[in-house]
């Protein structure tokens, strides 16, 4: 079905009506709503999986561990917490108020709320910000991606069999389709994917003032930077891992890894191995091995290799046929060449040396470049390593470890800058699809005059002294 303006115009005014019935302001709805997902993605787990196998070439393990397993995760957060989180918040008014004493802070849904979601994680990024927004009592309209079509035809029929389309639908199309979403008069708009995406989505959301979540990759990418003190072994495994998942697609991997100059050959012949060890030599052969989401990715990545082609030290293989193209190590690469310079979003690796006692000069150079969704860093010396952590502008990240900040109960999700703008996830999620609404409660007795002109110097002298 191709979706006409009109078609998304009368979406969003159902939408809005269902809003407006006040039925999502109730807990009780809402956590049975959540239930009902949770339950509709344990029902089609074999679907999601047949799925997300043919859009990315997941084996069944990572399609689990990436997408279905975690969204479960999410949902059970949400249904635990809620009625907490929304729990109005009660303040005293303070005596310049009196005889007022006490003010409330609502937590309350926007309404309709527009998620763009992205075709790395088809399920992922649609279902787990579509919990957050039932979670803060608003209707939802999913635009999701045109590239992952197995993914969004399932991610279509598990909602359409949920739920009534007036309060939450997905649709498919391209740009067409995704620009007469922004066109509409939305609450809440939550983007996932490029930095070039997101500045036309704040320019459409603008238009009507709308506000906006923005999750970004960085166009810069994301950095790692290992230290010669580092565990080198178990550096590389997690990085090795972390490349090969979903191809190097996701939005927190590591883009390039700065290496101190004194072990950047070992470090470098630990990946090799650690890498042939989880995947294979020739990873592309490797059935489990998940492929990139399209001929034109493909082409990009293997364009990109090419140009660095002196420089592979391992890996520089694919297939076009499958659109799989091996976890690929450029070495050794300047600072300021292009490929350090946007994000690569797939399987090749660029190692940046520095030496070691000049850390902060390698830091610098992040620091001044746009910041990162993700940042990443390997040293025994954790005291420096949490210094480093608090001084540089990242979305979140890892001391000794790669992604696994993601999976965190109850912290934020989000970046910075280029990466992006908002948080979600957990209670962080719940306040990014509310807005807090302050309510004094009135008295009607023991009410002072001192407010109410004529303001003589005896009222002057006794308000001064209730602001000071």
């Amino acid at each position: 079905m191709g979706y006409t303006k009109e078609d998304i115009h009368s979406i969003v005014l159902k939408q809005r009506e269902f809003f407006l019935s006040g039925k999502t302001l109730d807990i009780k709805f809402r956590k049975e709503q959540l239930k009902k997902l949770k339950e509709a993605i344990i029902r089609n787990e074999a679907k999601i999986t047949k799925a997300l196998y043919e859009d990315l070439g997941r084996s069944d393990a990572e399609a689990y561990f990436c997408d279905i397993g975690d969204v479960i995760m999410e949902i059970n957060e949400y249904i635990k917490g809620l009625s907490k989180w929304n729990r109005p918040e009660t303040h005293f008014s303070g005596l310049a108020c009196f005889p007022s004493l006490f003010t409330k802070v609502y937590k309350l849904p926007y309404g309709v709320s527009l998620i763009i979601s992205p075709f790395n994680f088809p399920f992922l990024l649609s279902l787990g910000v579509l919990a957050a927004s039932m979670a803060g009592g608003n209707t939802a309209l999913i635009k999701a991606s045109s590239k992952s079509k197995s993914s969004t035809q399932v991610l279509k029929e598990l909602i359409a069999e949920t739920f009534d389309p007036s309060y939450v639908i997905v649709i498919d199309g391209g740009h067409d389709v995704a620009d007469y979403c922004l066109e509409e008069r939305v609450e809440k708009i939550f983007y996932t994917g490029s930095p070039n995406v997101g500045k036309h989505v704040m320019e459409m959301a603008s238009k009507n003032l709308t506000p906006v979540t923005l999750e970004l990759g960085g166009e810069n990418g994301n950095w790692c930077l290992i230290r010669k003190d580092a565990d080198l072994k178990d550096a590389a495994r997690k990085i090795a891992f972390f490349k090969i998942c979903n191809s190097g697609q996701v939005c927190i991997n590591i883009n390039q890894v700065a290496v101190a100059k004194e072990v950047a050959k070992e470090f470098i012949e630990e990946l090799k191995a650690a890498i042939i060890k989880q995947i294979g030599e020739k990873a592309f052969e490797n059935e489990e091995y998940p492929k990139l989401i399209t001929t034109r990715a493909y082409d990009n990545i293997a364009k990109e290799a090419e140009e660095y082609r002196d420089r592979i030290v391992f890996g520089g293989e694919g297939n076009p046929e499958t659109q799989k193209y091996s976890p690929t190590i450029i070495y050794p690469v300047k600072v300021d060449e292009p490929i350090v310079n946007h994000e690569i979003f797939g399987p090749l690796l660029p190692i940046v040396e520095y030496e070691d006692d000049k850390v902060d000069e390698m830091l610098d150079v992040i620091a001044r470049r746009e910041h990162g969704l993700a940042f990443y860093v390997f040293t025994k010396n954790k005291k420096w390593a949490k210094k480093v952590m608090r001084s540089q502008q990242y979305g979140g990240g890892c001391i000794n470890e790669v992604c696994l900040h993601l999976m965190v109960k109850g912290v934020p999700f989000n970046g910075v800058g280029h990466s992006g703008m908002g948080a979600y996830h957990g209670v962080w999620g719940f306040r990014e699809f509310t807005h807090p609404s302050t309510v004094m409660i009135g008295s009607t007795h023991f009410n002072l005059s001192l407010r109410e002109h004529p303001y003589n110097k005896k009222k002057k002298k006794i308000l001064s002294s209730f602001l000071k």
